[in-house]
């Protein structure tokens, strides 16, 4: 990629898991989220996603911008999954039992710092009350710096049916750099442990990291595509020290620049692609058997907080614990950031909500625009407008649609447009979360702070 392109577009535009972003939710009551999740029951997607966030992790990763605790005491870790059950029970009575379970994913911190056994009930208590579709999602975020060979099989014994395992990078000299623990087992032994449950496997890695290099995290794209793994996430790192003051560290050990960070996702790119790996969205590369792939040749890919999913798997999300973030149909919830103060206001029998958002009709329609947008890379202005029962010019007269602006992505060559259809090139792929920017009245005036895209 020119030079020139990344200093004019490697400005901070917001990541877009969520519309609005989560940094313009405001103070939420319990009332506002009991009302949405009553509503929640009439919307036309009617099956059923549940998140769970576990904040605990056993040391802390320098990079980690995620609302992450070190492990407490035993006591505070046993009164925090006893509050989540109780969630689980003041939210149950307000769902309509014949909703169908799509989803269940178990993010953190590391889920997989707790014993397996709390997991296994988790995913009981729900289990036991909803019925799922063929084939639900199961998953869970693991962190294989803390599970040993039992653990990994207890794992397969708890309903879990899809393993997101957090690498980062091969390269322990990388990963001491950001104090993030090296795997326990060799991976090998790991894929070939949950290949024998027909599990599905996912690897996540960081790059722009201190210490990495174009070269080094060449070097682990390749290890990782000898393991085969059902699908292949590339994240960023997201260099947000007014967030979390720990990335400050990687300052002082120094980060790559933002060239040699293109540098590393171009690289992986090429490596990927040559394996049979495809794109999906900004950063993830699954094979082509995968189903995301199959949504996304469909036009029909969507994205929640947990990461990409098909319209088989959508799902209204309901989350619970610390941070977690509900996405229902017309609202978001977002429950308290402290683990005393979640845990006080579960056991008084009322939710933990603290901040969210209700959204009018334009934020719906930018909403529809902006996912649609940064999961497919295209807009079809009529398949949209049809979808929401609207007209072109209404869902235009909503958003911040520029002509001007859309002529000087073009003219860069980051996308194609017309009256009818709007598609992200492949030059422009890095920069979809700045084609999206461009489309949001939000970012007239933006009074947020973002992460730059590279």
């Amino acid at each position: 990629m020119h030079t020139d392109l990344i200093q004019k577009y490697n400005v901070p535009v917001p990541r877009y898991t969520s519309y609005p972003p989560a940094n313009y939710f405001r103070t939420f009551s319990d009332r506002e989220y009991i009302d949405a999740v009553e509503q929640s029951d009439k919307a036309t997607n009617n099956h059923l996603s549940f998140y769970f966030h576990i904040p605990f992790c056993k040391h802390l990763c320098h990079y980690c911008g995620c609302n992450s605790f070190p492990m407490g005491r035993p006591e505070v870790v046993e009164e925090y999954v006893k509050a989540l059950h109780k969630e689980i029970d003041l939210l149950l009575p307000l769902i309509d039992k014949q909703r169908l379970i799509a989803q269940i994913h178990y993010g953190g911190g590391s889920p997989t710092a707790l014993p397996v056994h709390h997991l296994r009930e988790l995913n009981e208590h729900l289990l036991g009350t909803f019925q799922t579709i063929d084939r639900p999602e199961i998953a869970i975020e693991c962190h294989p710096g803390y599970l040993n060979a039992n653990d990994w099989t207890e794992l397969t014994e708890s309903g879990f049916n899809r393993y997101s395992i957090g690498v980062q990078d091969f390269n322990e000299t990388v990963l001491k750099n950001v104090n993030r623990r090296p795997s326990l087992l060799p991976m090998e032994e790991i894929f070939s442990l949950l290949r024998s449950t027909h599990a599905s496997i996912n690897l996540d890695l960081l790059y722009g990291l201190p210490g990495q290099t174009a070269e080094s995290f060449s070097e682990t794209i390749d290890r990782a595509i000898s393991l085969q793994p059902d699908r292949l996430v590339t994240f960023s790192y997201a260099h947000v020290p007014w967030v979390n003051k720990r990335q400050l560290i990687l300052e002082k050990i120094g980060l790559p620049a933002s060239e040699e960070k293109e540098r590393m996702f171009a690289q992986a790119s090429e490596r990927l692609h040559r394996a049979g790996y495809l794109s999906i969205g900004m950063d993830h590369f699954v094979l082509p058997q995968d189903e995301l792939n199959l949504a996304r040749t469909h036009n029909q890919l969507h994205r929640n907080f947990q990461g990409y999913c098909t319209r088989r798997t959508t799902a209204q999300v309901y989350a619970f614990g610390v941070t977690g973030i509900s996405q229902l149909d017309t609202a978001y919830a977002q429950n308290t950031k402290e683990i005393d103060s979640y845990i006080d206001c579960i056991n008084r029998g009322t939710f933990a909500t603290a901040k969210g958002t209700v959204l009018n009709r334009q934020e719906q329609i930018t909403k529809e625009v902006i996912e649609t947008l940064m999961c497919n890379y295209y807009l079809n202005w009529k398949e949209l407008a049809a979808r929401l029962s609207l007209s072109v010019e209404e869902i235009k007269a909503a958003i911040n649609y520029e002509e001007e602006r859309l002529n000087d992505f073009q003219d860069d060559g980051l996308i194609r447009f017309n009256e009818d259809e709007l598609m992200v090139t492949e030059m422009g792929s890095p920069f979809v979360r700045n084609v999206a920017a461009s489309l949001d009245r939000l970012m007239i005036n933006p009074t947020r702070s973002f992460s730059k895209p590279i």
